[in-house]
C-alpha cells in the first residue's frame, strides 16, 4: 500500500488525495494489524521518536534504523519527514518501520534533515489520518513535527484553532497546527512561545526546511537524548537508537530544553523551569534493556529488581523461569539472589506480536499458546517461580499458571518486578481505565486466586525505586501510588476526545 507525500507548496491537496485513496482501502476503522487479543496486551508507549541534522549522510536511511531501534515504543504506524534545504517531503504509512519502507521508497527521501516517527496511538485512533511525522505550511515553508507523549490539555488548545483548520484527531496535529499559525515568529520562536502553555508529556522532534528541532516538556517523563555522527547531530527517544546509526551519545536532553540544530551545530535554549519527573515505568517494561538513563542502564536496573523482589518475596523452589523476554532481567536477579536455579521454561514465538491475520475461534480459545509454549521436560514435576514485570488486566499471567499446571508444574509462584498497576496513566502509556485494572478492584491475595497461582509477590514502590538510583522526587510513579505529578482534569481526557468532539 503507498504511503504519502507532501511538500509545503500545497499539502492540503495531497493530503486529502491520500485520505480519500485511504479510505476507500482501509474501511472500517482502518485498522491493518491486530493485537491477538486487545484485551489480553501488555501496555504500551505512545511512540518512538527520531531526528538527524547530517551532512554527507543518508539522512532518511539512519533514520530508518533508528526507528527501527525504537519499534518497540509504537508498532502501529511509521513515518519519515526529510528536507533538502527547500522542501518537506513525508512518507508515512499503516505498519511496522519494515513493512512501511523499503530501499525504493527510502532512495527518493534525500535531504540532509530527517525526523522519523513510530507510533501506538493515546490520543486519537490508530488510522492512517493520524499516523506522523504531521505536516503544515508555515508563512516562510512547511513545519513537520512528531510526538512521544500525551498532552492533557488538548481540548483547550485545540479550541484556538479555527474550526476545520486539521483533519486528523491526535494532540501531535494540534501541537503542529499551534506552531504553524503563528506568523508573526520564527519557528523556534513560537515554539518557545507555545511550549510552556503546553501540559502534560511531549518529547518533540519537529523542523522545518533548514533546520532540526528537539524539545522535552519541563518534568522530562518521556526520555531524550542527543547523539553525535562524524558530520552531523541525532536525538532519540532512547541511547538503542544512537547505538544503531553509530552515533556518540552527548548528553540527555533536559526537561524544559529545546535543542536548535542547524550548519552552526547545536543551540540550547530553555522555554521552562525544570522538574524532573522521569516515568518509573521505562525501568520496568517500556525502555530496551541495552538503553541507558539517567546514566544507569536498564539492564542492570531491572536486575537488581529482581534481587530485591527475592529479597522481599522468598519462596521454596525449584526453578525461577521467566516471561519471555519482559521477566527475563529479573528472573536472572531473583535466581542469583535467591539461589534457586534460572531455567527457561517457556518459549515464546518471535514472529508473533502483530498479526495482519485474525486467528480462527479455535486458535482464539488457545490464546497465550500463539506467544508463548512450555517445555514441558524443563516443567513438569517443579515448583516454579514465574517472574513478570507487570500485571494490567492479569489475562496473560492467569493464562501463563494454567499452562505451566496443564504442564506438569507441581507449584506456580508468580513473582512480579512492579508494584500494582493500580491508576491510569495519561502520559503516553496506553494503560487501562482504573475499573479495567485488575489491581484497581482487588488486593493481592484477590489477583493471587484470580490467576490461580500458589503464591503471589509484587516488589515493593520503595524498593523499584531505590533499584533505580533516582530518589523519588524525579521519578513520575502515578501509575503506582495515583499521585500525578501534573494536575489532570477529568474533562480533558480520553482517546478519542478529538473525535467525539467532531462528532
Amino acid at each position: 500500500m503507498p504511503g504519502a507525500r507532501f511538500t509545503p507548496c500545497d499539502p492540503w491537496r495531497e493530503l486529502r488525495t491520500a485520505r480519500l485513496r485511504l479510505k476507500h482501502v482501509l474501511k472500517g476503522d482502518g485498522r491493518l494489524g491486530h493485537d491477538l487479543d486487545p484485551q489480553d496486551r501488555a501496555p504500551q508507549d505512545a511512540c518512538g521518536v527520531f531526528g538527524v541534522w547530517a551532512s554527507g549522510e543518508e539522512v532518511s536511511k539512519l533514520t530508518y534504523y533508528g526507528l527501527y531501534a525504537l519499534q518497540h515504543r509504537g508498532q502501529e504506524s511509521a513515518g519519515i519527514a526529510v528536507s533538502e534545504g527547500h522542501r518537506i517531503l513525508v512518507y508515512k504509512d499503516m505498519g511496522l518501520v519494515a513493512q512501511v519502507f523499503d530501499e525504493s521508497v527510502l532512495s527518493t527521501l534525500r535531504g540532509h534533515i530527517a525526523i522519523g516517527h513510530c507510533r501506538y496511538s493515546t490520543t486519537g485512533s490508530s488510522v492512517w489520518e493520524n499516523a506522523q511525522p504531521t505536516l503544515s505550511s508555515t508563512e516562510e515553508g512547511g513545519l513537520a513535527l512528531a510526538h512521544n507523549g500525551n498532552l492533557i490539555n488538548t481540548a483547550e488548545l485545540a479550541a484556538r484553532l479555527a474550526p476545520g483548520s486539521i483533519k486528523a484527531t491526535s494532540d501531535t496535529e494540534v501541537l503542529t497546527a499551534l506552531l504553524a499559525q503563528d506568523r508573526d515568529r520564527s519557528v523556534e520562536d513560537a515554539a518557545a512561545s507555545l511550549l510552556p502553555q503546553v501540559k502534560g508529556a511531549y518529547s518533540l522532534v519537529f523542523m522545518d526546511e533548514k533546520t532540526l528541532y528537539a524539545a522535552r516538556d519541563p518534568q522530562g517523563i518521556r526520555p531524550m537524548v542527543l547523539g553525535r555522527l562524524e558530520q552531523g547531530w541525532v536525538v532519540a527517544s532512547e541511547t538503542a537508537a544512537l547505538d544503531i546509526v553509530g552515533a556518540a551519545f552527548v548528553r540527555e536532553i533536559e526537561p524544559g530544553e529545546m535543542l536548535t540544530i542547524d550548519e552552526r551545530g547545536v543551540r540550547s535554549r530553555r522555554f521552562a523551569p525544570a522538574d524532573p519527573k522521569g516515568c518509573l515505568f521505562e525501568y520496568v517494561y517500556l525502555a530496551r534493556p541495552d538503553t541507558t538513563i539517567a546514566g544507569r542502564g536498564v539492564q542492570a536496573t531491572r536486575v537488581e529488581v529482581g534481587r530485591r523482589l527475592a529479597r522481599e518475596h522468598p519462596v521454596e523452589a525449584d526453578l525461577v523461569i521467566p516471561t519471555p523476554e519482559s521477566g527475563t532481567p529479573a528472573a536472572i536477579g531473583y535466581a542469583e539472589a535467591s539461589g534457586i536455579p534460572y531455567g527457561q521454561g517457556l518459549v515464546k514465538n518471535s514472529y508473533v506480536g502483530r498479526t495482519f491475520i485474525q486467528p480462527s475461534q479455535t486458535i482464539r480459545q488457545l490464546g497465550i499458546r500463539l506467544k508463548l509454549n512450555p517445555l514441558r521436560e524443563v516443567i513438569a514435576g517443579k515448583r516454579l517461580v514465574v517472574v513478570d514485570d507487570s500485571i494490567v488486566r492479569g489475562n496473560t499471567q492467569r493464562a501463563i499458571v494454567r499452562m505451566l499446571r496443564e504442564a506438569g508444574a507441581t507449584e506456580v509462584h508468580v513473582r512480579i518486578s512492579s508494584p500494582p498497576v493500580a491508576w491510569p496513566c495519561f502520559y503516553g502509556i496506553d494503560f487501562a481505565t482504573r475499573a479495567e485494572l485488575i489491581a484497581g478492584s482487588l488486593s493481592v491475595e484477590e489477583i493471587r486466586a484470580s490467576l490461580g497461582a500458589d503464591s503471589l509477590g509484587y516488589i515493593s514502590l520503595d524498593e523499584l525505586t531505590a533499584a533505580t538510583t533516582i530518589p523519588a522526587g524525579r521519578l513520575c510513579r502515578a501509575c503506582f501510588d495515583g499521585s500525578y505529578p501534573i494536575p489532570v482534569e477529568d474533562d480533558s481526557l480520553g482517546k478519542y476526545l478529538l473525535e467525539e468532539v467532531d462528532a
